[in-house]
């Protein structure tokens, strides 16, 4: 193959329409062929920012996968548990695919996509983007040049956010398990795969412990209404889960009209966002949703060579980068996610090293410029084809998610579970 690569998105919402910036900014490296979304509003705004012909802009992908093999590349970034049949056939077309994470909601879909792939003989990447940062390239880096001995342990915290959490998974599209799939899977696969990236050796056993403890009904304030519109707390701005809170005074009134802002309505107005919180699914209170999935969740895992780690992912946070300390035999690593703090057991020395990314609001420097690396590189293995260039292939995909779907068992069973 060759430059330009020709892509098609299969969803065009805020992950599919992200990925398609990278054409954009680099149209001699990529071009966005053709796009399928049942919304118009999505579907257009990536057709008309790509010069898509009408016969290339499609309601969904079946009607895509009717047609010959007619592009290099498919971008599948429908929601979760729509993943495994789009996935199935383009492979079986011949389509290299970038998958949007998690793979899929169960881990039998999980392998049959994986063995399709593999039976197709395609290059196939999902988008963990962590691995792609700059920052997990230096933490890589240190540890195979010995900076801190052999790993012996980790602690790693996933600060959600209360504001992203409210937004999300107790609101929005991730909130409720059979419409999506459980927290751990949907917001921290990106996490687990990322320790076992960083460990570089296998996962032997999990034990999980977590709940839905605060997003419930019987915790909704004293007088609450069911919706913000008209909820005493959040007129007199003491409610931290208001939607008045969230998408006007923290975000909207101060000039951010981009995530999670742009997803309450299609043309962001102020008229247009209080329409939205008087009447739309974002303005319910967040004690009175139809949401199910945790909100805190700790998981311990044994890796092997007796390496061990503990994860927390919490929704009570305010949401500054994920933060990680690897304690190693000749020294240890303490970090934001942008800063590592490098500690040398032999001279006593701490170094810091910045890896932070100049974040400009657009999708492609989000996960600390994990997007863009992770298009580039796909871009790059599909051009080239060599899968080499790809971090987050089948074969680690596929046991990362193992590992989470053994810690969601632990945590509802109660029980130390094996990763076979």
């Amino acid at each position: 193959m060759a430059y330009p690569v020709k892509m098609i998105v299969i969803g065009a919402g805020s992950r599919g329409e992200g990925y398609t910036h990278y054409a954009a900014q680099h149209p001699d490296l990529a071009q966005i062929v053709a796009v399928a979304d049942p919304l118009d509003f999505q579907r257009n705004v990536v057709g008309d920012a790509h010069n898509i012909p009408e016969e290339r802009r499609f309601r969904t992908w079946e009607d895509v996968a009717k047609l010959p093999k007619f592009a290099d590349a498919v971008l599948i970034c429908t929601q979760d548990n729509l993943h495994e049949a789009p996935a199935i056939a383009f492979a079986k077309l011949g389509y290299n695919i970038l998958l949007e994470k998690p793979m899929a909601p169960s881990a039998e879909s999980c392998r049959r996509i994986v063995a399709a792939v593999k039976e197709a003989g395609v290059l196939f990447a999902v988008c963990h983007v962590l691995r792609y940062t700059a920052y997990t390239q230096k933490v890589k880096q240190l540890i195979q040049s010995g900076a801190i001995g052999e790993i012996v342990s980790i602690q790693h915290l996933e600060p959600v956010g209360y504001w992203h959490q409210a937004h999300s998974f107790v609101r929005g599209n991730w909130r409720n398990e059979a419409e999506s799939s459980f927290m751990l899977l949907a917001k921290s696969c990106h996490d687990v795969d990322w320790l076992r990236y960083v460990m570089d050796c296998s996962c032997k056993r999990v034990h999980s412990f977590g709940s839905l403890n605060f997003f419930r009904k019987e915790k909704q304030p004293k007088g609450a209404s069911d919706r913000c519109w008209d909820c005493p707390s959040c007129i007199e701005k003491d409610c931290p889960y208001s939607a008045f809170k969230i998408y006007l005074r923290d975000r909207l009134d101060k000039g951010h009209s981009q995530w999670p802002v742009d997803v309450l309505t299609d043309k962001v107005t102020r008229e247009t966002v209080l329409e939205a919180i008087k009447n739309g699914p974002y303005g319910r209170c967040a004690f009175a949703c139809d949401n199910d999935v945790v909100d805190n969740q700790v998981i311990n895992f044994e890796f092997e060579g007796n390496r061990t780690c503990s994860m927390t992912m919490t929704a009570f946070d305010q949401h500054t980068g994920r933060r990680t300390r690897i304690f190693g035999t000749r020294g240890s690593i303490d970090t934001d996610s942008e800063i590592i703090h490098l500690y040398n057991f032999e001279t006593n020395t701490m170094t810091d090293i910045d890896t932070n990314i100049k974040n400009d609001g657009g999708i492609l420097s989000g996960h600390g410029g994990g997007d863009e690396g992770l298009i580039a590189s796909f871009t790059k293995a599909v051009a080239e084809n060599n899968k080499d260039y790809i971090l987050s292939g089948p074969d680690d995909t596929l046991e990362s998610h193992l590992i989470v779907f053994a810690a969601e068992r632990s945590r509802r069973a109660g029980t130390i579970e094996e990763i076979k």
